[in-house]
């Protein structure tokens, strides 16, 4: 997820620290209650960037207990591209980014002038224009009357649909995974008539030390096994409430993690003139604009033939990847090998720091992959399903609640041998 130098280093030097986290958001609990039948827990964790073979590394025991007494699948595919807020909203919302709009990290919209949204700016995450061409799942809950509850999650600081969770929280990467799973646990603990019925959990550690050491550095083994001990005081802290039988848990990633390198970062500076290109996003894909003037660079990259990338038209992007009609998609993309990165002196600077992981790549490909387990009373023992898209969670959540889903992409049939019967 995160792209920032300071904040990438201050995610390494606090993820230790027990400092003590801000008061939680919560809106106004206007809405009707769900009956007590409905009332198990649902709750969705995301570990950000963790690649689906990182459980087969023996690092993980409490993922791994729960993946053998649960389901999984084989692996899960992100949708395209696979980077943070595309996927994470995804999974909330079973639309692919070309249709809930939110297609980057960072993007433009013809129908928002003058305003450039940035995964980093308070503004224009939390304000709904961004995120309302998707309905995200606890704006749904709360309109059939549940309650949700977020422990951060991409589009849950924007009164989306005019609703955000009833509990919330702005992002704080200084919130430790073990304060924010204790958020969490304090919610469950609330009486039955507040308890909230969906939540969601983020983990941004894996991602924030894949992208500085690696997917296979011995820092990001470690991170694995803190986040882990972060999984295991929530199924204890579950526990202990007697909400064990009652509580179904579904874990997934927003996408994998692929090996990179300073050495195989590519300049579109040694190409063309990149002063009149506007540049949405460089790393593992480069998407732009041109500007008045820069129609020349645009169509020279299109022309060329270059090793490691290739460029095109957002109308050229393959059809497999279900990606480039939307509105706010840049007019040009050129994309990346894996493990390589297309970018420009420019950006790297802004950047501040070089990276040794990168996702965003074709989200077919095995270093994308992510993990999806369900853990509860709903889920089959001991079951591996086939491979699923990111889409398909969704409609499964939604059963899970009891809810009626919005219009989504995914298919309810690819989960159910997940499911008891």
């Amino acid at each position: 997820m995160l792209r920032s130098s300071a904040l990438l280093c201050a995610a390494l030097a606090l993820a230790g620290c027990a400092s003590t986290p801000p008061a939680a958001v919560r809106a106004p609990a206007d809405a009707p209650r769900l009956p007590l039948h409905a009332q198990a827990p649902v709750i969705l964790v995301s570990i950000d960037g963790f690649r689906n073979d990182y459980l087969h590394r023996g690092l993980t025991p409490n993922l791994s207990r729960m993946a053998a007494g649960g389901a999984r699948a084989e692996y899960m595919r992100p949708s395209y591209p696979s980077i943070t807020f595309p996927n994470h909203y995804t999974l909330v919302t079973g639309l692919r980014p070309d249709h809930h709009g939110v297609i980057a990290n960072f993007m433009t919209d013809p129908a928002i002038p003058g305003v450039r949204f940035s995964m980093f700016d308070p503004a224009t995450v939390g304000d709904e224009r961004w995120w309302d061409d998707g309905k995200p799942l606890w704006t749904s809950v709360r309109e059939q009357g549940g309650r949700a509850a977020a422990m951060f999650w991409v589009g849950s600081e924007a009164p989306v649909h005019g609703a955000r969770p009833e509990f919330w929280r702005p992002f704080d990467i200084e919130v430790t995974s073990q304060q924010r799973v204790q958020t969490v646990l304090e919610w469950l603990a609330l009486p039955a008539a507040e308890r909230p019925h969906f939540v969601t959990l983020y983990f941004d550690r894996v991602d924030t030390v894949g992208h500085l050491h690696g997917p296979d550095s011995p820092q990001l083994n470690q991170a694995l096994a803190e986040v882990d001990q972060a999984i295991g005081q929530l199924l204890q802290g579950i526990r202990a409430q007697g909400l064990e039988e009652r509580t179904n848990i579904v874990v997934a990633s927003d996408h994998g993690m692929a090996a990179t390198s300073p050495e195989q970062e590519l300049y579109l500076d040694d190409l063309v003139d990149v002063s009149r290109l506007d540049f949405g996003w460089t790393g593992a894909y480069a998407s732009f604009d041109a500007l008045p003037g820069g129609e020349a660079a645009a169509r020279q990259l299109l022309a060329g033939t270059y090793p490691h990338f290739r460029c095109m038209t957002r109308e050229q992007i393959p059809a497999r990847f279900e990606y480039g009609h939307h509105r706010r998609v840049p007019a040009f993309i050129c994309m990346a090998d894996v493990g390589w990165q297309v970018t420009t002196r420019q950006a790297q600077q802004r950047k501040g720091h070089r990276l040794n992981g990168e996702h965003g790549y074709d989200n077919t490909l095995p270093e994308m992959r992510a993990p999806f387990i369900g853990h509860g009373p709903a889920f089959q023992p001991g079951v591996v399903i086939a491979p699923i898209d990111n889409v398909d969670l969704y409609p499964l959540l939604a059963r899970l609640l009891g809810i009626t889903p919005a219009a989504n992409d995914g298919q309810p049939a690819h989960t159910a041998a997940a499911l008891k019967q």
